[in-house]
């Protein structure tokens, strides 16, 4: 039996290096920091290159996210001013600031460059992208910012010291965003296969466009920067259009969009009696789970119906040959049912209640007061067009009839009625449920039950997009210039990079035999396996001595999958033996 025994107070102290031994080997990888260089290179007079203050900032994102002026605190206590050569007193803000400056100015070559060289590097090809743009918030006052000319011009497509920053103003309000809060929106292109998502080119556009502009920026920026051969491009009915489709189609290129259904409505009612339906081979992860459980539970199931189409783009006249594929889901249609009979029976109670209320005369039952409490009600809810009221004037009879009014109320002198269009209903129960992507891939390259699969895949776009928002923090911004405020964007849609590449990496060393919840081993998971390695530093008088600490059993277990050098050996290379 061993035994603990308190010792003598150490002289030595501990830095929290965690996952910098994932972190630093995967930046060295990837190149970040030549790429970077490559495009900015650094004064000569400069003690540290952007790339290597960079991919520092980008280390610090990754491994715990901090406001700029406390990425130097930050470098001491994990050990990163060790692993990077930069004495901690050297990171400040300042000059994090003047490489984040100068990043600015090269920021979409930078990042097509680096998404260019993974793609060649991990062998992630680049002709899929799923596109989904998502909104960042902003507090205070940022007068600096101002309205931009857009990336498409007349005669060229602006980017980098020739783009401004997006512009910083109110937007249109959404679920977690209040109407005109201040806000850019960030649009990011993500390729997605067995393995997961990894996003890997982006753009920012200014909080008050829409995504027919974004797509469209978006598109021209890889046009320019990437160069692609081949591309199908991927998005939400945000970004349908015919001028998009059109756009893609002179490039060669192909489009896959969810679409306005009441775009497609018309269409849909001519050849619903002549559609071709069958059972969608996807299904959802719970769906699987239902059947493979045997589970008593509803099983929901999609069903898809082609049908040929000619849309015409109204800017360049161009007819654009697609296929509108009309989908019918069962778990939509409940839902939609559920919802809008939660609406009529709230819609209903309140005025029957109002009924009470008018015919019982009380406070605020004049007809103007009426009309008031009717729109307040109804405010936009689409359950509301089923029902239509009016007031009555009651004759001098009919008031005569009336019993005595309760105490506080008074004769009642108008009738207030409401009536239910029960038709108007059941006709928009029967397009419950239904909705269309259209797209211009051609049938012999993939048919429809295939599109709607890898269209299902854009829900991994926007776990990619809580990402960007929540682990990588990018809220809460403390900069004040809206250059540095981009640069900072476009610097962290690089950690996202990283970040969704290291589970890539994991996933792809997994056999296929071994157990599901392996194969599905997340980036968070694996940063988390690291959070408490330490590395041991000794002071003497002629300096540090720093000593790496035991690997854990699972800890060697992963570096060995990934391909990564231990933290000794990394340590070893980087500084000279120990006197």
């Amino acid at each position: 039996m061993s035994r603990t025994w308190y010792g003598s107070q150490a002289d030595s102290e501990a830095c929290n290096f965690g996952a910098l031994a994932i972190i630093s080997p995967l930046l060295e990888r990837m190149n970040v920091a030549q790429i970077i260089n490559q495009h900015v290179p650094a004064d000569t007079r400069a003690e540290f290159s952007h790339g290597e203050i960079l991919s520092l900032l980008i280390a610090a994102r990754l491994h715990r996210p901090t406001a700029l002026m406390n990425v130097g605190q930050w470098a001491a206590e994990s050990g990163a001013d060790v692993l990077w050569g930069i004495p901690v007193e050297k990171i400040n803000d300042d000059r994090l600031g003047r490489s984040l400056d100068a990043f600015f100015t090269q920021r979409h070559s930078i990042l097509a460059h680096l998404a260019l060289h993974v793609s060649r590097e991990f062998g992630v090809p680049l002709s899929e992208l799923h596109y989904d743009p998502t909104h960042i918030l902003f507090e205070g006052a940022y007068e600096q910012a101002e309205p931009r000319e857009g990336v498409v011009g007349e005669a060229a497509v602006r980017s980098d010291d020739g783009l401004k920053p997006a512009h910083i103003t109110k937007g249109r309000g959404t679920d977690d965003a209040p109407d005109g809060a201040l806000m850019v929106h960030a649009g990011l292109c993500t390729y997605v296969d067995e393995f997961g998502p990894l996003p890997l080119f982006g753009h920012t556009v200014d909080g008050n466009q829409n995504g027919h502009t974004a797509v469209a920026e978006q598109f021209a920026l890889i046009d320019k920067h990437l160069q692609l051969t081949e591309l199908t491009m991927i998005s939400d009915r945000g970004t349908f259009s015919a001028g998009h489709l059109a756009r893609l189609i002179r490039e060669n290129f192909y489009a896959l969009c969810s679409a306005p259904w009441g775009e497609f409505r018309p269409l849909f009612n001519r050849q619903r009696a002549t559609l071709n339906w069958e059972t969608a081979s996807f299904l959802s992860i719970e769906q699987h789970r239902r059947r493979e459980a045997q589970s008593g539970l509803p099983r929901e199931h999609y069903q898809l119906a082609v049908q040929p189409h000619t849309l015409v783009d109204e800017e360049s006249k161009q007819e654009i040959s697609c296929r509108v594929i009309f989908v019918f889901s069962t778990a939509d249609q409940k839902v939609v049912r559920k919802q809008r009979q939660k609406q009529i029976d709230k819609l209903r109670a309140g005025l029957e209640q109002l009924q009470r209320s008018v015919a019982a005369g009380r406070r605020s039952t004049a007809p103007h007061a009426v009309t008031r409490r009717v729109q307040k009600l109804f405010g936009v809810k689409q359950a509301a067009r089923y029902f239509t009221w009016e007031m009555t004037p009651l004759s001098e009879q009919e008031q005569a009839a009336l019993p005595k009014p309760q105490r506080g109320c008074k004769p009642a002198t108008h009738r207030f009625t409401f009536s239910f269009d029960q038709a108007a209903l059941e006709a928009d129960e029967a397009e419950d449920g239904y909705s269309a992507l259209v797209t211009t891939v051609p049938e012999s390259r993939a048919g429809a039950d295939v599109l709607f699969t890898k269209f299902k895949q854009q829900n991994y776009s926007e776990h990619v997009n809580a990402q960007f928002k929540g682990p990588l923090a990018v809220r809460p911004v403390f900069l004040h210039s809206p250059r540095r405020v981009e640069a900072l964007v476009f610097l962290l849609m690089m950690a996202l990079t990283t970040y969704f590449l290291l589970q890539r990496m994991y996933r792809q060393s997994i056999p296929a035999g071994a157990p599901k919840k392996e194969r599905q081993t997340t980036t968070e998971t694996i940063l988390r396996a690291f959070a408490s390695y330490a590395l041991l530093i000794h002071r003497t008088r002629l300096g540090r001595e720093v000593q790496p600490t035991r690997l854990t059993t699972r800890q060697r277990e992963l570096l060995q999958r990934l391909g990564f050098p231990t933290p000794a050996k990394i340590l070893r290379q980087r500084l000279p033996r120990a006197p």
